[in-house]
């Protein structure tokens, strides 16, 4: 987005490593991006609180670039699960009774409040790209489905695809995407 599109991007490292953080810098820095590139990290050692609050950062410094800026947004989230895992944390930190599988009871609405917010405006846009984990493959482990509910198309990873070396181990039949319906493609 910001090298051929003149926007800006912003990455929200949620329960990153320093050294993660560090390489991603490095790399960004090589490639010539990182000038147009905003980054908030909330490390795993970090309290749950400051990890909770990185991604909803990182989206407001987004809305800032599309509505302030008038720049297109690329929002990429290294791993909305930490997001999740973090309000969970939160939540217990705050006596409240677990939902299903040990998660904050107001799951859906954090996820809402923050997926609901990535959207484009007149003449600009967020465009976002979020990194998940699957506790244990189970997609319908609470924290990935509720992030399911929001995303327009998924990619997913495959650990099979992998092990034959085949790279990116993209799965195309688990994959998805909204446009992908006939009443868009036929």
């Amino acid at each position: 987005v910001a090298q051929n599109h003149g926007g800006v991007s912003v990455f929200a490292g949620v329960g990153e490593r320093t050294r993660e953080g560090n390489d991603l810098i490095g790399e960004m820095a090589e490639a010539g991006v990182l000038e147009k590139t905003a980054l908030v990290f909330g490390q795993m050692d970090e309290q749950p609180g400051t990890r909770l609050r990185v991604p909803l950062t990182a989206l407001t410094m987004a809305e800032y670039f599309r509505d302030v800026q008038n720049q297109d947004v690329l929002l990429f989230i290294d791993n909305i699960f930490r997001f999740t895992q973090a309000g969970s944390e939160v939540s217990t930190l705050l006596g409240r009774m677990p939902s299903a599988v040990g998660y904050q009871p107001n799951l859906a609405d954090e996820m809402g409040s923050l997926q609901e917010r990535i959207t484009s405006t007149r003449g600009h846009s967020i465009t976002s790209l979020q990194a998940i984990y699957v506790p244990a493959d189970d997609y319908t482990d609470p924290a990935p489905a509720t992030t399911f509910a929001h995303l327009d198309a998924t990619t997913e990873l495959s650990r099979d695809i992998a092990s034959k070396g085949i790279y990116p181990a993209v799965d195309p039949l688990s994959s998805t995407s909204r446009i992908l319906d006939p009443r868009y493609v036929g």
